[in-house]
């Protein structure tokens, strides 16, 4: 794929989330450097004006010096002002950016197979999530803004001494194009590989710490942790290889930056030195000529810290590009259908093509309850995954509706009790908030804490009880709009009490609704009124409720 293509959705997410913010911010950094060319200028010819007009008493009675006074403190304060706007209007609009880019990104990891890349590399997704957000956020304030404020000064200057000269403008505004954006995309072209290197080299160093942190009881006991030591060790040294290269091209930058803009204004002072001694150009406006030249050089020095992250930016689109792509990010549709239907389904776990499901066929009416039965391995958790669309099957076709899997670990965060409860539902209000509270037997435990839905949790819902973690996450279970609940052990860690009391709770609650479970307890398999026995990856057995082969199937589970 070509490299305009993978960067387009990248470019795309960015530019479009916050187009008129973007703009603004844009325009406001372009406005303030101008404001400054402009107040250096103009200070320089009132300077020079109030000179020569002061040698003379019939001038300097004469002389204006409220207007240009005036004009100089307007473009002081607007200069003052416009660079307070732009830091403020260019953070937020790439802030919001980077929040719409993460939103997209995980819905990227949300199809199927997503969790299993997950747990394969949880190090570099996270990696992805920081430092290569980040480099977007650098696109735009450091290289883009940047790039436009340059342009924009090369074009003042240009009219500004192309009104004196119409030559001197052009060539002025040619050389600070060719010179200033030459150097910049030397530096960018020099710096790429530099930049992928230390980008990657911190991404393997941040990976083999934490390994070596892990892991280094693992480490001690197999005789690897002075191996492990010496490659990170060696990415070590290559990441300050790299930043010795980038720190060696920045100094060289700024060095060509000088001598671009040292023969910039050796050439307009000759040129105005030779316009005024031919009186074709007063003294003031040569020394604004000369004073705006001066200055048309450092946006385009602005430049040099862009281009030296230019690689990095590079690298940080082409590997966001894949899951930014809308076609690619958007989730496989959910079917209409209330039921679930397998048509000789077979499945392999992520990254593998070894099935561990053979032509599975499975036909589920709306509302039907159905429990997976069989011994660890056979591929029960592996089915629920297919029926919630987290893993794609190797062959055959799924049709399911949307669905909520609970399985027997609780996913919780570092967040309050409410924001936790809303991941299942983003607009639910408070009174829906407690009556699941209330369905799953958690309401009056809540409401005894000092902060009620406000409570903050800790890491993985620190500050419940197993039995509480499980309760929120059956509110969660009821508050998500979906026809299709898969059970999967969820109630393998709980107490025989707590258990039942969850399970009633379920079975209250999950009228109308289809019910998938997985597990090898009695108490749960109970809910169904059909069993499945799964062994080696195949249907073995399918009973319903009524009959002597279903008693005999349930009773042959695991009691409490």
């Amino acid at each position: 794929m070509k490299t305009s293509l993978m960067l387009h959705p990248v470019l795309r997410q960015l530019l479009l989330a916050q187009p008129g913010k973007l703009i603004a911010g844009a325009v406001l950094a372009a406005l303030t450097v101008v404001a400054g060319m402009a107040l250096l200028g103009l200070s320089g010819w009132f300077i020079t004006a109030t000179s020569i007009a002061g040698l003379h008493a019939s001038t300097a009675i004469v002389f204006d010096v409220f207007g240009p006074s005036a004009g100089i403190r307007l473009l002081a304060i607007g200069r003052t002002g416009s660079r307070y706007a732009e830091r403020l209007v260019t953070h937020d609009a790439t802030f919001a950016a980077l929040a719409a880019i993460r939103v997209q990104l995980f819905r990227g990891w949300s199809r199927p197979e997503a969790a299993g890349r997950l747990l394969r590399q949880p190090a570099r997704l996270l990696f992805r999530l920081t430092a290569d957000i980040d480099a977007l956020e650098a696109l735009y304030l450091r290289l883009l803004v940047p790039a436009f404020s340059a342009l924009c000064a090369a074009l003042l200057a240009g009219v500004a001494l192309g009104v004196m000269q119409w030559q001197l403008g052009v060539g002025l505004a040619l050389w600070l194009l060719a010179a200033g954006g030459g150097i910049g995309w030397v530096v960018a072209r020099r710096a790429r590989r530099p930049a992928i290197v230390r980008s990657r080299a911190i991404e393997k160093l941040r990976s083999g710490a934490i390994d070596l942190l892990a892991g280094q009881t693992d480490l001690v006991m197999a005789g690897r942790i002075d191996a492990q030591c010496a490659a990170l060790a060696r990415i070590d040294a290559s990441l300050a290889q790299a930043d010795f290269a980038q720190q060696r091209l920045e100094t060289a930058a700024g060095a060509a930056y000088g001598v671009a803009g040292s023969a910039l204004l050796s050439g307009v002072l000759l040129a105005v030195a030779g316009l005024a001694q031919q009186q074709a150009l007063s003294v003031p406006a040569a020394a604004l000529a000369l004073l705006v030249a001066l200055t048309a050089v450092e946006p385009f020095a602005g430049l040099r810290r862009g281009a030296l992250e230019a690689g990095r930016m590079l690298l940080a689109m082409r590997r966001l590009a894949p899951r930014l792509d809308a076609r690619e990010a958007a989730a496989p549709p959910a079917d209409r259908a209330t039921g679930l239907r397998l048509e000789r389904v077979s499945a392999a776990h992520a990254g593998s093509n070894v099935a561990i499901l053979h032509d599975i066929s499975l036909h589920m009416a709306a509302g039907e309850r159905v429990a997976v039965i069989g011994p660890s391995g056979a591929g029960k958790s592996t089915l629920l995954a297919i029926a919630a669309r987290e893993l794609a099957p190797l062959s055959g076709c799924v049709s399911a509706p949307r669905a909520c899997l609970l399985t027997q670990k609780t996913q919780l965060f570092q967040d309050s009790l409410r924001d936790n409860l809303r991941l299942a539902d983003p607009s639910a209000s408070d009174a829906q908030l407690w009556q699941a509270l209330h369905a799953a037997g958690l309401d009056g435990e809540v409401r005894a804490f000092a902060g009620g839905l406000d409570t903050m949790l800790g890491e993985g819902g620190l500050g419940l009880s197993g039995g509480q973690a499980r309760r929120l996450a059956l509110a969660r279970l009821f508050l998500h709009e979906s026809t299709l609940w898969l059970l999967d052990e969820a109630t393998e860690a709980l107490n025989a009490q707590t258990a039942i009391d969850v399970l009633q709770r379920l079975r209250a609650r999950s009228a109308g609704r289809t019910l998938l479970i997985a597990s090898h307890l009695r108490r749960e398999a109970a809910l169904a009124d059909r069993l499945l026995r799964i062994r080696d990856g195949r249907i073995v057995e399918d009973v319903r409720r009524g009959t002597d082969a279903f008693e005999a199937a349930l009773a042959g589970l695991r009691g409490d």
